[in-house]
């Protein structure tokens, strides 16, 4: 009895030595390869440069899911396109150009939001100021016809919104706008018969100002398109107020123009002072026939001993098009991708599964990874920890766990700071909050509402590369050359380890002390008093 306890004990030190070895030699051959043929900004290269920005229900989108799709069956994986929706029709974008045709005349700076019109190939019109009251519409309506109109307000990413509640609004504030209007006849006249006088002379009331106030009517008079200033670097995204109301016969059919706000001013003042000049411009967006359906593309890696146990890597495929989503969320999806390839190249078997997931639509709401999590309620419990970077290019340097999971943590990032002195890396303690009630703005934000553990690495810029995710921001500067190299390659070869090794974990990651249950923290106030 003695030497088969015996027997048995040395079987399972062998068994438990030999299973730490394999996982020791997959890390140092993830580290190995990651450090001399990473391939990061390979992906990068071909997600930007090839295929450019993706929204939903572009072909670029399209054609970036099925090529990473077929990236990970290369690399050996599984692989599921996750349908999560449907979008009523598709949008294209070609080039945009435009020029002013002055004595001083100039190329123009500009953009304009997804699944907005475009012009009817080059079109040249003269540009008037928009009307603000009913007067000065009836003024002016003939010569909106073939018009370039410049409208108030600063451009904020977004288009203006045509809709039926929009006209609803701009209804109400016409009407406002009309009686202020009488008031302020009233005060001119009143002006008029005390001047020369003691009588001081009375401010005109302000009008409400609300940009395209006349839109309907000016587009019905046949004007060539709206025009407004714009901060730099231009921002522009989608128009998510008609969207899903779109079908191919009810397009949009004004361009929104969304101009460098230095050369909105010059052209301003040419209005204003009532000189004759044009504006030509030539946008090709182009729409296509729905529906169009869009997926999540991921890649999997079965598990050995917990298949139905699940470790979760990613960020979101879709980009806005007014660049090419090089950083938003190039940097995010493309460490993704190089982190499996590695774990794959590295001859990883994880004892549970890892899912590699590119997000649909989370430009547009969430809408990949809410629908992922809606549909997999049953198997949250059996999520290990959700693994999301979109938080631009620069590199990891810590990871802020709670007690409860520092014993594993240090464990499996002890490796980390032998790949590179430049980028030390750290454990930090995560103190207890409280679970969200609405996710926040990524796509880790549902599996948090839903109290599954996001613990993902913070990143730092230790080499000053003085990156600013502000400037790129949904602008056109989310280019591949706003990414930066070394940290890129860095942030796949940390996703890779942290990932392999909370797969290859006996347990999951402990919850415990990671969100604070209110109930218990209620109940624990009441006890004290």
């Amino acid at each position: 009895m003695k030497r088969t306890a015996i027997l048995t004990l040395l079987i399972s030190l062998s068994i438990a030595v030999s299973t730490n070895a394999q996982s020791d030699s997959v890390v140092n051959r993830i580290i190995e390869i990651g450090t001399t043929d990473n391939q990061t900004m390979d992906h990068l290269d071909i997600l930007c440069n090839r295929f450019g920005g993706r929204p939903i229900g572009s072909d670029a989108y399209e054609n970036a899911a099925n090529w990473a799709a077929s990236k990970f069956q290369e690399w050996g994986m599984e692989v599921e396109m996750d349908e999560v929706g449907e979008l009523p029709v598709g949008f294209n974008r070609g080039p945009w150009f435009g020029r002013m045709l002055s004595d001083n005349g100039m190329h123009l700076h500009f953009a304009t939001p997804s699944y907005t019109s475009g012009t009817k190939g080059v079109q040249r019109g003269h540009v008037l100021l928009e009307p603000t009251t009913q007067a000065q519409f009836n003024r002016m309506k003939s010569r909106l016809k073939g018009a370039w109109v410049l409208i108030s307000g600063t451009n904020e990413g977004w288009p203006i919104d045509y809709s039926i509640k929009a006209d609803s609004i701009r209804n109400s504030i016409k009407q406002k706008n009309e009686e202020t209007e009488k008031e302020n006849n009233r005060i001119r006249r009143e002006n008029w018969k005390n001047r020369g006088t003691d009588v001081p002379q009375k401010e005109l009331l302000e009008l409400i100002e609300e940009p395209a106030l006349f839109y309907k009517e000016m587009r019905e008079a046949g004007i060539l398109g709206i025009i407004q200033s714009s901060k730099v670097p231009i921002r522009v995204m989608y128009d998510r107020k008609n969207l899903m109301d779109m079908t191919f016969e009810t397009l949009p059919t004004v361009p929104d123009i969304k101009l460098d706000e230095h050369q909105y001013n010059i052209i301003a003042q040419m209005a204003k002072e009532r000189r004759y000049f044009e504006l030509e411009f030539d946008i090709r967006n182009h729409f296509k026939m729905g529906p169009v359906v869009y997926h999540n593309v991921i890649g999997i890696i079965p598990g050995t001993e917990f298949p139905d146990e699940y470790v979760i890597m990613g960020g979101h495929l879709d980009a806005y098009d007014v660049a090419t989503g090089g950083v938003d969320d190039g940097s995010g999806v493309t460490p993704t991708m190089e982190a499996a390839r590695l774990i794959m190249e590295a001859g990883g078997k994880p004892k549970r599964t890892i899912l590699a997931i590119l997000w649909a639509g989370e430009e547009f709401g969430l809408l990949g990874s809410q629908s992922w999590v809606n549909r997999h309620k049953d198997e949250l419990h059996k999520v290990s920890n959700m693994v999301n970077r979109d938080g631009g290019p620069t590199v990891p340097m810590s990871v802020s766990v709670s007690d409860a999971m520092r014993e594993d943590f240090e464990i499996i990032c002890e490796p980390i700071n032998s790949i590179n002195p430049k980028f030390p890396f750290k454990i930090t303690k995560r103190e207890p909050r409280e679970k969200p009630k609405k996710a926040w703005g990524t796509d880790s934000g549902p599996f948090a509402v839903e109290g599954v553990p996001t613990v993902v690495p913070r990143n730092g810029d230790p080499l000053g590369y003085d990156f600013n995710y502000r400037e790129i921001w949904h602008t056109e500067r989310d280019l591949y050359n706003k990414s930066i190299k070394e940290y890129q390659e860095h942030a796949a070869i940390v996703t890779a380890i942290i990932v392999y090794g909370i797969a290859n974990l006996d347990h999951l990651l402990s919850r415990e002390g990671y969100y604070i249950d209110k109930e218990e923290k209620t109940k624990k106030k009441k006890k004290k008093k």
